[in-house]
């Protein structure tokens, strides 16, 4: 054995799968963070959208109601919590931790070369750390109910969805508190640097991934990146205005009309099966027909 060979240092594990880990990482910030985020704020953003929608004008706030039908949806998924631990949350860690690495080993160049690439090279690793900090605050405060860190004190709930998150964006039930608009501000940044975050990142990812070779088909790329980016701008900023501007007392009153509706249902599904029982002289009716009981369909 050489002095050489034997002085050599074992080569860092970053360094020894580095072509791996940028595909891994390039891979997990489109499928499934990218993914999900474009169903959040599409979900979100129905606060507004669902004002177009004029069957549910009839339950009050067309925009709440169509909201809390999108949250009673997914939180209908079998399995929900697997889907998040598994599908979400540990990619998002993957490709923060790998995402910090990058960014702190990196070597930018803006304050020599001020250049538009290196401009977005230098926001998208502040959109990145800004973005890590907004995600663990917006789950920590309304998924693990850490409300300690809400102003006011507000509990998200699933069956009051869009009450409670107006409550928490604004501070308070009544309106806004001075607390609420330092909410409001994070969140409107947040969702802003997440979207950019991901507009830029697919723009890179063609490139990492040999897609987008020429200066041609990069330019054409980044028309398409820029173009999503600006539609899932749009998603964001109509969902935190929409929840940051709505009224929690109108919103709560269609929350609780859509509850007193489900519970109607619900009772005269009961009721219809009662008398069934009943009228089978106490022996109760096949599976088949409660789930489907004669004049429902």
């Amino acid at each position: 054995m050489s002095a050489h060979q034997a002085t050599t240092a074992p080569e860092p594990f970053f360094s020894k799968h580095h072509f791996l880990l940028r595909r891994l990482h390039s891979l997990t910030g489109i499928m499934p963070i990218g993914m999900f985020l474009l169903s959040h704020l599409t979900t979100n953003s129905s606060i507004m959208w669902g004002l177009l929608d004029s069957k549910k004008h009839e339950l009050g706030h067309a925009g709440v109601a169509t909201f809390q039908h999108e949250v009673n949806f997914i939180h209908s998924l079998p399995f929900l919590l697997l889907i998040e631990v598994f599908g979400l949350w540990l990619p998002i860690a993957f490709h923060s931790v790998l995402g910090v690495y990058y960014a702190t080993t990196g070597k930018g160049n803006t304050g020599a070369y001020r250049y538009g690439g290196n401009r977005r090279y230098a926001l998208q690793r502040i959109s990145g750390y800004v973005g890590v900090l907004f995600i663990f605050y917006h789950v920590a405060t309304l998924r693990w109910g850490w409300t300690f860190l809400v102003p006011g004190g507000t509990k998200w709930s699933t069956e009051y969805a869009a009450s409670t998150m107006a409550a928490a964006l604004q501070g308070s039930t009544d309106g806004f508190t001075t607390a609420g608009l330092v909410v409001a501000a994070f969140y409107m940044l947040g969702v802003s640097l997440l979207v950019f975050h991901l507009a830029n990142g697919l723009w890179t990812a063609a490139i990492t991934w040999g897609l987008t070779i020429s200066a041609r088909a990069q330019r054409r790329w980044g028309f398409v990146c820029a173009g999503l980016g600006a539609a899932l701008m749009l998603a964001a900023w109509s969902a935190v205005i929409g929840f940051a501007t709505l009224n929690h007392d109108k919103a709560r009153a269609t929350e609780e009309r859509m509850l007193a509706e489900k519970a109607g249902v619900r009772g005269a599904v009961d009721e219809k099966s009662s008398a069934m029982v009943e009228a089978s002289g106490g022996v109760r009716p096949s599976k088949e027909s409660t789930q489907n009981p004669v004049g429902m369909r």
